[in-house]
C-alpha cells in the first residue's frame, strides 16, 4: 500500500513553515522562512511589511518540496493555519490594500474604520492566505476573535443589525465562513508555481493558531491543560460550550467544529523575551556555545540548570510588551546581587513564564471548578529539559511534550486529514497522528518551594510595583514601544 501524505502550513508570528506529514504524524520534510521585522509607521500601528506573510510562505513551501522524497500524487491535501488576531484589508481583486496588521496593532482593539476607498474585503490572515492559495473568498469561522460581528453560538456572522452596526463592517465586505476540517478550495496553478505546493490539492480550513496548536498537541476533553509557548504564551483547557461572561478566561473557538478552548490570560512577547536575552549576550554566548558543541539556546539551558530554584532571589516579571489596558506595565528583573550571572537571568525568565502561567491557569480553573491532572507544553521552548522540569515543578503535575513540538503544523495536518476523509473524526486523526515524546514528573521538594514562593512573593510583586510604574509612565510614554 502506497504511503500517503498531508501538508501542514503554520504561518506564525516569527516565521512561516510548511511541513509534509505522513498519516502517522511523522514529519517527512519541511521548509521554514523567517518573517521580516514588523514595521511601525506611526504610534499604535504594527504591520507586517510588504506582502511578507505570503512571500515567506512561498519560500518555505519551495524549500519543503526541494526535499520531498515521495510522489506528489500521494499528497491528499493541505491544512492552513495562520496567526490569529491579524487583519487584512483587500482590494476587489483580493490583493492587499495595505500591509497586514499585526495582532499587536492598536487598531485591532477597535471596530473597523473604512478610511481607504480601495478596501473591498476585510478578513483575517487566514482569509487572505487562503485566497492566495485557492482564489476563494472563504475563511474558517474559528479565526475571528476580537472586534468582528461573529456569533460564537452559531459559528457564523451575526444577523443582528445592531451588532453589524457596532462593528461597522458590512456583510458584503466579509468572507463566507466554513467550519474547521472543511475544504476552503483548491490550490491554483499560480499558487502552485509560487509555493511549490502541487496544484489542485484541497486546502482545509483549520482555526486560529492557538486552537490548531492545541489540536496538534493532542488536547482533548479532560483535566489536562495546554501551555502554548510562542510569541504570545497562553494556557487552555477543552470546553464544550461558549461562556461569554467569564472573568478569567475567554471561549476560543476550537479546531473541532462547535467546540471551544477556554483560554486563560497570557504573556505578550513571552518566548520573544527568551530570544531577546540570548541575542543580548551576542557573540560571547555564541563563542562559548560553539566551544562546547552546543547551540546558544542549549548553552543557556546548561547554565540555567546549574542554578537552584528561585535563582538566589532574582525575579523576572514578563511585561516586555504591556497589555493595552495597562500601558504603564514594564518588564522587570529585581533582586540582583553579586552572585548572579547569565545562568541566573536565563532561569529567572523561564521561572517567570512558568509562574505567570500557573497563576493565570489557576484563576481559570477556579472559575471553571476544575483541577488539573497534567499539562502539555508545546512550542519550541518545550525542547528545553530545564524549562519542562520547571513547568512540572511550578504546576505540581506531570508535564508532557509531543514528538512534533511545532504543534500548529501538526494540527494543520490533522485538519487536512479529516477534510479529505483519511480519518473519520478529529479524535481518530489525533490518536493516529499525535504522539507523546516524554513526561516530566514534579520534584516534590522543589514543587513545595515554588508554591510557597509564589504565594508569599511572586504573585504579589505587581501590587507593589504598579504605582511606581504608573508614575514612570508619564515621564517615558512618549518614547515607548507599541
Amino acid at each position: 500500500m502506497r504511503k500517503q501524505y498531508v501538508i501542514g502550513i503554520d504561518g506564525g508570528s516569527q516565521s512561516s513553515k510548511v511541513a509534509v506529514f505522513d498519516l502517522k504524524g511523522q514529519v517527512i520534510c519541511e521548509g521554514i522562512e523567517k518573517l521580516k521585522p514588523l514595521q511601525r509607521p506611526r504610534h499604535g500601528a504594527v504591520e507586517h511589511p510588504d506582502d511578507d506573510l505570503w512571500d515567506s510562505l512561498c519560500i518555505a513551501g519551495r524549500r519543503a518540496f526541494e526535499n520531498f522524497p515521495g510522489d506528489v500524487k500521494d499528497i491528499l491535501g493541505v491544512g492552513l493555519c495562520t496567526i490569529r488576531c491579524c487583519r487584512a484589508d483587500l482590494k476587489e481583486d483580493g490583493s492587499l490594500a495595505s500591509p497586514v496588521m499585526s495582532w499587536m496593532d492598536e487598531r485591532l482593539s477597535r471596530p473597523y474604520e473604512h478610511l481607504n476607498p480601495e478596501v473591498r474585503y476585510v478578513t483575517t490572515s487566514s482569509g487572505y492566505i487562503g485566497f492566495r492559495l485557492t482564489g476563494e473568498f472563504r475563511d474558517t469561522a474559528s479565526n475571528y476573535e476580537g472586534p468582528w460581528p461573529i456569533d460564537k453560538n452559531t459559528w457564523d456572522w451575526s444577523t443582528d443589525p445592531e451588532i453589524l452596526k457596532q462593528y461597522s463592517i458590512p456583510r458584503h465586505m466579509l468572507f463566507d465562513l466554513i467550519s474547521p476540517g472543511s475544504v476552503l478550495g483548491y490550490v491554483t496553478e499560480e499558487a502552485s508555481r509560487q509555493t511549490g505546493i502541487p496544484a489542485g490539492l484541497p486546502v482545509a480550513a483549520t482555526a486560529n493558531d492557538k486552537a490548531v496548536e492545541a489540536l496538534g498537541a493532542g488536547l482533548l476533553p479532560g483535566s489536562t491543560a495546554l501551555v502554548s509557548l510562542g510569541t504570545y504564551i497562553a494556557s487552555m483547557v477543552y470546553g464544550s460550550r461558549n461562556i461569554p461572561d467569564a472573568q478569567h478566561f475567554f471561549s476560543n473557538m476550537a479546531s473541532v467544529p462547535n467546540h471551544f478552548l477556554y483560554e486563560s490570560g497570557g504573556i505578550r512577547k513571552g518566548m520573544w523575551t527568551v530570544s531577546w536575552f540570548r541575542d543580548l549576550l551576542g557573540d560571547d554566548v555564541r563563542r562559548e556555545a560553539k566551544c562546547r558543541g552546543l547551540t546558544p539556546d542549549q548553552y543557556l539551558d546548561e547554565e540555567a540548570a546549574k542554578v537552584p530554584p528561585g535563582c538566589d532571589g532574582l525575579m523576572t516579571v514578563l511585561d516586555w510588551l504591556a497589555p493595552p489596558q495597562q500601558p504603564f506595565r514594564r518588564g522587570m528583573m529585581i533582586g540582583f546581587d553579586g552572585r548572579h550571572g547569565k545562568g541566573h537571568i536565563a532561569r529567572s525568565i523561564l521561572e517567570g513564564i512558568a509562574l505567570t502561567m500557573k497563576n493565570h491557569a489557576d484563576s481559570m480553573c477556579r472559575e471553571l471548578d476544575i483541577s488539573l491532572d497534567e499539562i502539555i507544553v508545546s512550542g519550541g521552548g518545550s525542547n528545553s529539559r530545564v524549562f519542562m522540569q520547571i513547568f512540572s515543578d511550578v504546576f505540581g503535575v506531570p508535564a508532557k511534550r509531543t514528538v512534533v513540538n511545532d504543534a500548529a503544523s501538526a494540527g494543520s495536518a490533522v485538519c487536512a486529514a479529516v477534510a479529505v476523509g483519511a480519518y473519520p473524526s478529529f479524535s481518530e486523526a489525533v490518536r493516529n497522528m499525535v504522539h507523546q515524546r516524554d513526561v516530566f514528573l514534579p520534584d516534590a521538594e522543589h514543587s513545595a518551594w515554588y508554591q510557597q514562593y509564589n504565594n508569599q512573593v511572586y504573585r504579589n510583586i505587581k501590587g507593589y510595583t504598579d504605582e511606581l510604574l504608573k508614575q514612570a509612565h508619564g515621564l517615558f510614554s512618549g518614547n515607548e514601544e507599541t
